[in-house]
């Protein structure tokens, strides 16, 4: 099935849905039966569309999904999604009462956060909260057991915060060294022995740790990067017991082709000089699409064949050398297959000397996403 998005420009993303619902299935075939995954489509699902991730994430499986910030759950939610949302970020104190009204699930960690928030919520209104505890990650969270207790306490005392889950984060869970990720995962054990009652989700594992640590599982585990068909590290990409499949692929068409004498130029500041007659092709993507500066000199696929960019990427074009003439129109992958050849997302983000969570991300939304199943 093609989901076919309507649009004017010879560049987009192609979203294999089907990609995303095998990983999810995959994924939950690993775990136990009674953990729960969240599915987390946050950043626009990782820049690959959070309505159509979102819908797929639950058909095949999840059951939760998260987000980062409230307004990307009051998003789903005004394209018509039910289930539930966690915001995994912080939220304003002030804004409580939107999250109740959209029932949304908000973080906690801060007393002056709850003493606040009550007294924007009415008197019906539930609220449900997920506490976060930063056992070593250091972004938000509850320290140590005497905040974990006092916010414990806080929360009991006014009825409109329903606590349903208590989580951590892990920052090493995709390293080869995993005496970190043990402290971490130690320490979340014990501020959960001082809670009077633990709620009934707790989660601690992302992508990394629900592949790769089963005990750590708890009764719920978020699924971010693994969703996508991406390993969480290249250390992990060697190691993972699962298959899964990349779910984003790029690609462009060229615009124009020119067959350019040896010693011309290409591009601002002339960076590029043609070493003998060339083939010259023009793309209509650029670093304002997230196809940044930096991937001057990365392949692209032609017809089966790599071939270089040349010149400095513009704003909203590129050019590449092609190998002999080709046809306006002709079909170019900038990510994913052609003729036989790949060109993985991994790839790109080690010419960007990133991690291949950035790639998708980069890709703004003025290049159109084209969904398949």
């Amino acid at each position: 099935m093609n989901k076919q998005t309507f649009f004017y420009r010879d560049t987009w993303v192609d979203v294999d849905l089907g990609h995303i619902a095998e990983n999810v299935s995959l994924i939950k075939q690993q775990l136990p039966e009674e953990v729960a995954i969240i599915a987390v489509v946050k950043a626009n699902a990782y820049g690959h569309g959070d309505l159509q991730v979102a819908q797929t994430a639950l058909a095949a499986g999840a059951s939760y999904l998260a987000v980062a910030f409230l307004d990307e759950a009051i998003a789903l939610r005004e394209q018509g999604i039910h289930a539930p949302i966690l915001v995994l970020g912080a939220t304003r104190a002030r804004d409580a009462h939107v999250a109740a009204a959209y029932r949304v699930t908000l973080t906690v960690y801060q007393t002056d956060w709850i003493e606040e928030a009550k007294y924007v919520l009415e008197d019906q209104e539930q609220l449900a909260v997920h506490l976060k505890l930063d056992t070593g990650m250091g972004r938000i969270g509850i320290r140590n057991s005497e905040e974990l207790q006092q916010i414990e306490h806080s929360l009991k005392g006014v009825g409109r915060f329903n606590l349903e889950g208590v989580f951590t984060h892990f920052s090493t869970a995709d390293g080869p060294d995993e005496a970190y990720f043990q402290d971490q995962y130690k320490k979340f054990q014990e501020l959960l022995a001082v809670m009077e009652h633990l709620p009934p989700l707790v989660h601690c594992s992302n992508s990394a740790a629900a592949l790769r640590y089963p005990a750590v599982h708890c009764n719920a585990v978020r699924i971010g990067i693994a969703m996508y068909g991406l390993a969480p590290s290249p250390t992990m990409k060697q190691q993972m017991s699962v298959s899964l499949k990349e779910a984003f692929s790029l690609h462009s068409k060229l615009v124009h082709v020119k067959k350019v004498a040896k010693g011309e130029k290409i591009g601002y500041g002339a960076t590029y000089e043609t070493q003998k007659d060339e083939w010259i092709g023009t793309l209509p993507i650029g670093y304002a699409d997230g196809w940044i500066r930096k991937l001057q000199g990365q392949e692209v696929l032609v017809k089966g064949q790599r071939v270089p960019i040349v010149g400095r990427i513009c704003m909203d074009q590129c050019m590449i050398r092609l190998p002999f003439e080709v046809e306006v129109g002709t079909p170019v992958t900038l990510i994913g297959c052609n003729g036989g050849q790949r060109i993985s997302i991994d790839e790109i983000a080690g010419s960007l000397d990133t991690i291949n969570y950035e790639v998708p991300c980069l890709i703004g939304s003025r290049v159109p996403r084209v969904y398949t199943y």
